[in-house]
């Protein structure tokens, strides 16, 4: 894209820095960076999730408190981040096709459908989750089985490991996508109402209450933005509506990717067989929705960070 101009005292053309040059990537990095930072910050209580919803023999009778002490004193501290190498290599690519995704369906949809600003947030929060998961699932898949080892009875031993291990004995290609139709179907609305809740929340606060909530942005002083204390608030908001509606969904997919390794794994091919068997054997509270106050505490500092992160690098990188 070629850069604007402007007219110097002689006469001479100056041309203004090309900040709209190379925008999808920054705003690929700028979703990579806010996506780390958020689950660095959570990365111990995604651990215990894991080995609750999966109802890991060592842990399974424990609640969320008595596991993270158990799991310390049989892992030592660093037994909280297990896994959390592998988070880190899916989190940032995820992270970054994610916000990238979501402007330009954002820009697509409204292209498309008119000016229904609630549609274009839902659908365009969807699709681009839906978008990111796809790219990176297997990535996810070995992270999964890492953080659900338990010391001393490790199956794998690093990310190559397990990627070398699922393509010989879980059928090659396939074998890393277990699971990703509950995950693509959990996602749609947690994407879609995380990203519609926040950019609500976001445009209401603005127009109503700009003084209190809103500031300039760094980048550009003609566009107003959320305040920190205000941006993790919504972003928290938004996380926690979000998972309420898609959690039965992630113990799903979670049961199915970890189906090779677990005793059960026979009853747990498909996403409704899945649902079906955890819902009979666990019931809907220890079952589908085990390790929800977990994911409560998780989400909504996560989110929070995310967003308010991407929101101070879209300053940082001029994207405003």
């Amino acid at each position: 894209m070629t850069s604007e101009a402007t007219i110097s005292t002689s006469g001479t053309k100056i041309p203004k820095p090309g900040y709209k040059d190379y925008y999808w990537l920054r705003s690929f990095v700028a979703g990579g960076i806010a996506s780390c930072c958020a689950k660095t910050t959570i990365a111990p209580l995604d651990r215990i999730k894991i080995l609750l919803q999966a109802q890991n023999i060592h842990y399974r009778h424990l609640g969320v408190l008595a596991t993270v002490f158990a799991v310390r004193q049989k892992e030592g501290f660093l037994g909280l981040y297990k896994g959390n190498g592998a988070m880190m290599v899916r989190i940032f690519p995820y992270g970054a096709i994610q916000f990238m995704a979501f402007d330009k369906y954002k820009k697509l949809v409204r292209k498309k459908i008119g000016k229904s600003e609630h549609v274009h947030r839902l659908l365009a929060g969807s699709m681009a989750g839906i978008t990111a998961v796809i790219f990176t699932y297997p990535l996810d898949m070995v992270r999964a089985r890492l953080a659900f080892q338990v010391k001393g009875e490790h199956r794998y031993n690093g990310i190559i490991h397990a990627f070398k291990t699922i393509y010989t004995k879980e059928g090659g290609i396939p074998g890393y996508y277990r699971g990703l139709v509950p995950t693509i179907i959990g996602m749609a609305p947690y994407a879609g109402f995380s990203f519609f809740t926040f950019e609500t929340l976001k445009t209401t606060g603005l127009k109503h209450a700009p003084e209190m909530l809103g500031k300039p942005s760094l980048d550009n002083p003609d566009v107003l933005v959320l305040k920190t204390h205000a941006s993790l608030m919504c972003g928290g908001v938004a996380g926690a509506i979000a998972q309420t509606i898609s959690y039965p969904l992630d113990v799903a997919r979670r049961r199915m990717q970890l189906a090779a390794i677990l005793p059960d794994s026979e009853k747990c091919r498909t996403m409704l067989q899945t649902l079906t068997y955890v819902c009979k054997e666990h019931g809907i509270r220890k079952g589908l929705y085990r390790g929800l106050s977990l994911n409560y505490i998780r989400c909504i500092p996560s989110q929070a960070v995310a967003f308010t992160t991407y929101e101070f690098m879209r300053q940082i990188l001029r994207l405003n």
